[in-house]
């Protein structure tokens, strides 16, 4: 697959576009799956077998480009592939079976949204890769690489960490929802999305590139309206919610 470099970044541009237009949209439409789950946008799925469905086409298309373009594979676009498989091998086969409670469903809808996403960011993210970056060697000595691998970390240690706070909330065999404490949560309501969105900030910015930054705004812009849900939620649901709390971002949203 060989396309101009002109088409592909034109392509690129509206890709983007579209998640500026999303993301106000996102902050007046709840998207109906986890504890926002609804029953009236279609048939219902089994939510562990949703979450690897609509996540396993971005680690098919980046792979498949990454490893049939011709760009020179050098050392720091070998790390920049394997950190990017390591969030989505978690979130794909470790995640999912970590999550309580089988019956949990989410809307065929949400599935391929998201699946939709995936295949774009796999392809402009893929194709960067595989048929138009060139990076030196002593890339991974640049203040961004090194700056951008420390967040990278940063932010899945926060997002895992996170997670298991709220799994953990049912341990025991409980069921219904819990104030999470500890951690992050003592800050923000949605440290899990916040540890997300601050990694892909890190690999944007170890990539420095514009379909990485790209990625980064899409992540924003369907984490942040995300975490505002969410902290409207909590504070529906429990009388006693800390109010010192913010959305998603500490001391300030």
């Amino acid at each position: 697959m060989i396309i101009s470099h002109h088409t592909y970044f034109i392509l690129l541009y509206c890709w983007m576009g579209i998640a500026v237009i999303t993301m106000p949209i996102l902050f007046k439409v709840t998207p109906p799956y986890g504890r926002h789950v609804k029953d009236n946008w279609g048939p219902l799925v089994n939510s562990r077998l949703g979450w690897v469905l609509m996540e396993l086409p971005v680690v098919v298309v980046f792979s498949w480009l990454f490893f049939t373009g011709d760009a020179p594979k050098t050392l720091p676009v070998y790390l920049l592939y394997i950190l990017f498989m390591l969030h989505y091998v978690q979130r794909i086969f470790i995640f999912p079976f970590l999550m309580k409670g089988r019956n949990k469903k989410m809307p065929l809808t949400i599935i391929l949204l998201a699946v939709v996403f995936n295949l774009f960011n796999g392809f402009f993210n893929g194709y960067w890769f595989g048929y138009l970056s060139d990076y030196s060697m002593n890339w991974v000595t640049d203040w961004r690489f090194i700056l951008g691998a420390v967040l990278f970390f940063s932010g899945i240690y926060v997002n895992i960490s996170s997670d298991q706070k709220l799994i953990k909330l049912r341990k025991g065999g409980k069921t219904g929802y819990y104030i999470p404490y500890g951690g992050m949560f003592r800050y923000i309501s949605s440290p899990n999305l916040f540890g997300e969105i601050v990694e892909w900030l890190g690999w944007a910015l170890m990539s420095w590139c514009l379909p990485a930054f790209s990625f980064a705004l899409w992540t924003l812009a369907n984490l942040v309206p995300r975490a505002k849900d969410h902290h409207r939620w909590y504070h529906k649901r429990f009388e006693n919610y800390p109010d010192e709390r913010k959305a998603v971002i500490p001391f300030l949203f």
